[in-house]
């Protein structure tokens, strides 16, 4: 009875040690992926220097999206790893790959100093953060998973979950004592310092992951000979595993990555960019509201650990889809109140003749706004001024009516004077911000990404067999998070340049958490794949 007690006790000091050595790995892995967004507005300085200030933003936006966008292939290529050579191993490998990456994006030089080698190198850099992060979660997820006790699984992967939020705040924590530690030299050289520090973070996760032994699951299956030789075409050569995919896509991935990516990252996109919020405060904000989240994700996961992952994800998606857009009208009335007075005292319309405005993305920036009308947009868009279009064939040069003022053709200093006599300040003032308020609503779309985002990963485990489980969870999660996720950001900004409603970008998540729920409801069922770790409890598993 008295060693019964102490292999339990063994086993639970164990697992207790898997969580903490893959949240710790993990955890400064997300760091180094959203450090990238948090200084996007300096990279649209520094390495898209040729381009307008609103296209330099929007690329860099992109920038950011292009670590999302090779997901996928770190996915299958660090999946098929996973399942032939172990879990352990392969998640070394990739948290290098990006530590590494991140650490050389402290050290490239601007356009200024080499022109367009320096975007060349960073969407290099941004291309190895990606596909070290596409093979990074499913290892970790997988890896917490099947170390799990029963009825625990969806505990202890939140701490992998919490890792996303977790990784942002501490990404925008050291942002924004750089940014005050510095003021001005942070973006000229001290934005270097927080990519600089990966590799500090780098040196402490490499040493706990070397200490964590092989997941049990795997170490079962190799000592049977059941580990997989082909992964990717097990995986993808049968129906009931491409089915799965599907339905883990469009059931739960694409819901979810939408409402993620609005609660943790277009929030601030919104704020900063068109509520003209300074970027200490936003960040500041920010992580305040991420870090009360922190507990309700533990609480979501334990809550789907009773009654099922599906009811949890569908019900957060649903709730989100029915409340973004108030929450983000609130955010308007909260942060930025001068800027809800003047879009209702002094509305802003752009009339034009059809043709006479374009959509332009030019990277190498040698073919900048060549209309009037362009211009004009390019100005409110930067400004983060709503505005409505009416198009007018009779007119020959466009006409901005701001209130009662009437512009004709594109004059940059009278169109600017003219918005801040209007109200339509270029930053919102500090007084009037309700900091208070700010926060709850953050939290609010925060309640949502738990919901949805903690009994994720438990979930996703749960559909797969183990012995192509790294392969086929990796690859919808990413493909998902690629699509619908990373480029959410940009896709938004240039819905909201298109159109001047500075809310039209939020029906981008509305209408993937909708289809969610609706996929999600029809296909996704509450099987899991029950396993328990010889190793660790005692009796064996199914693999």
């Amino acid at each position: 009875m008295s060693a019964q007690t102490s292999t339990i006790k063994h086993s639970k000091k164990h697992e207790r040690l898997v969580i903490v050595g893959s949240t710790l790995g993990t955890l400064f892995e997300w760091y180094d992926f959203f450090l990238f967004g948090a200084v996007a507005s300096v990279f649209s300085k520094l390495f898209f220097a040729p381009l307008s200030p609103s296209s330099a933003y929007l690329f860099a936006l992109i920038a950011f999206g292009v670590g999302f966008a090779v997901r996928p292939l770190g996915a299958l290529l660090f999946g098929r790893l996973g399942d032939m050579i172990g879990r352990k191993y392969t998640f070394l490998i990739t948290i290098v790959l990006m530590g590494g990456a991140t650490f050389c994006v402290g050290l490239i030089p601007t356009y200024a100093q080499v022109g367009i080698l320096a975007p060349i190198l960073l969407l290099l850099l941004r291309v190895l953060q990606g596909l070290g992060l596409g093979g990074e979660y499913g290892g970790a997820a997988i890896y917490v998973a099947e170390h799990a006790s029963p009825g625990r699984k969806g505990r202890n992967t939140s701490w992998i979950q919490m890792t996303g939020a977790g990784g942002s705040i501490l990404a925008l924590l050291v942002v924004y004592v750089c940014r005050t530690s510095f003021g001005e030299a942070f973006e000229e050289w001290a934005w270097r310092i927080p990519f600089l520090l990966s590799a500090v973070m780098l040196a402490i996760s490499v040493y706990i992951r070397t200490v964590l032994h092989e997941s049990p699951v795997y170490m079962k299956m190799k000592a049977e000979g059941k580990t997989s030789r082909q992964p990717i075409k097990e995986t993808f050569g049968s129906w009931a595993n491409i089915k799965a995919m599907l339905i883990a896509l469009f059931g739960l991935v694409m819901g979810v990555t939408t409402v993620l990516y609005t609660a943790q990252t277009y929030s601030f996109f919104f704020l900063t960019q068109t509520l003209r919020l300074d970027i200490g405060t936003a960040s500041f904000l920010n992580a305040i509201s991420l870090a009360i989240c922190l507990p309700m994700m533990w609480c979501a996961a334990a809550i789907s650990d009773k009654i099922g992952r599906k009811k949890v994800i569908l019900t957060g998606c649903l709730l989100a889809a029915l409340t973004i857009f108030p929450v983000f009208k609130a955010l308007t009335q909260y942060a930025n109140p001068g800027l809800q007075a003047a879009s209702t005292s002094s509305p802003v319309t752009v009339r034009a003749a059809p043709g006479t405005c374009n959509v332009q993305i030019d990277l190498l920036g040698k073919n900048p706004p060549v209309t009037e009308c362009d211009n004009v947009k390019a100005l409110l868009a930067k400004s983060g001024v709503p505005y409505d279009n009416v198009a007018d064939p009779a007119a020959v040069s466009p006409v901005t009516q701001i209130g009662g003022t009437t512009l004709t053709g594109f004059d940059a200093a009278a169109l600017k004077s003219t918005l801040e006599q209007a109200g339509y300040s270029s930053q919102a003032d500090p007084a009037r911000v309700n900091h208070g308020m700010v926060i709850l609503l953050l939290v609010i779309l925060c309640v949502f990404f738990a919901m949805v985002y903690a009994p994720l990963a438990a979930a996703l485990v749960e559909m797969f067999p183990a012995r192509v489980r790294y392969t086929a969870l990796s690859f919808p999660y990413h493909v998902g998070n690629g699509i619908f996720g990373g480029f959410f950001p940009a896709v938004a900004f240039a819905m909201v340049a298109f159109t001047g409603d500075i809310y039209f970008g939020l029906w981008y998540p509305v209408i993937f958490a909708a289809l969610s729920v609706v996929i999600g409801g029809l296909f996704l069922r509450e099987q899991p794949v029950e396993e328990e770790s010889p190793g660790l409890h005692g009796a064996p598993g199914r693999a």
